[in-house]
């Protein structure tokens, strides 16, 4: 796999799938960028570059580990745009992956020809997700043989009364069969120090972040899953409101992982975006 010096040194490690105009990929966890695959198929129309973040994947730990935060992963991603010799480039994140790429497109603006943020975090722009707004969509899988213990945990974690992560993942997919199962266990972060410093404070500056991003020209798509309780549609569209050309896109029955759960209207949506 090909690798890069980022600004404090550390060398980072990225993976290029298929030919063809590129789409800079940044992954959510933070985790091994693998789960993302080859994006349902998009690799079939446009070259990958999937960025392995520090300390994940094949990517080195960094010395300092304050570099985890997410605005100074933003200098990772201008570092790799450098090296791949993109003047502007179309820049892909995924879950928190999303609030790396929408601070990249606050400072960089003009290296951003087109942003597609899929299932969605909005921490970088300060909009709240209620423990409310998360039952009331995890309602819409009551039918499911699992939804009762799944639903009982979930209703535990946003009451602050429990914490078992485990028995809410079914809600992260369209459909909880062998497909879904066998990808949750091959997602699993395995930095935990990357993942809690990631939010550390100074992570996020929404204030700045919205008015930077009001001077962001390129279109954006945010994509989310019709049952994603990681970024619901109604956080999704509020969202939506910081840029000023952006598009929401809501995927029937999909959850957090749209392009496992239907590839087809995944990469018909995608690629009809990247061809504005």
């Amino acid at each position: 796999m090909p690798t890069f010096p980022a600004p404090d040194g550390t060398q980072l490690s990225y993976r290029v799938i298929s030919e063809g105009d590129p789409v800079v990929c940044i992954p959510g966890g933070p985790t091994d960028s693998v789960y993302l695959g080859d994006l349902g198929g998009l690799s079939a129309y446009r070259q990958l570059i999937v960025l392995d973040l520090r300390g994940t994947g094949r990517s080195a730990s960094p010395q300092d580990t304050s570099s985890y935060r997410c605005d100074r992963l933003v200098d990772d991603v201008e570092a790799l745009r450098g090296h791949l010799g993109l003047p502007r480039m179309d820049l892909l994140g995924h879950s928190a992956g999303t609030n790396i790429a929408t601070q990249y497109a606050a400072r960089h603006p003009e290296k951003v020809s087109k942003l597609a943020l899929i299932g969605p975090s909005p921490r970088a722009v300060d909009v709240a997700i209620t423990g409310g707004t998360r039952r009331e969509l995890a309602q819409l899988r009551m039918n499911e043989p699992w939804f009762p213990a799944a639903f009982a945990a979930l209703q535990a974690i946003t009451e602050g009364t429990g914490s078992d992560w485990e028995a809410i993942a079914p809600f992260f997919w369209g459909r909880w069969d062998a497909t879904a199962q066998k990808h949750h266990a091959a997602s699993r972060p395995s930095n935990q120090e990357a993942v809690t410093l990631f939010a550390a404070e100074g992570a996020f500056t929404p204030k700045s972040t919205r008015a930077a991003l009001a001077s962001c020209e390129a279109p954006v798509l945010l994509l989310t899953g019709e049952f994603d309780m990681n970024s619901p549609p109604v956080a999704a569209a509020e969202f939506a409101e910081a840029f000023p050309d952006a598009t929401l896109a809501v995927q029937p029955g999909a959850g957090h992982y749209p392009w496992l759960d239907d590839a087809d209207w995944f990469v018909t949506t995608m690629t009809a975006f990247l061809r504005r």
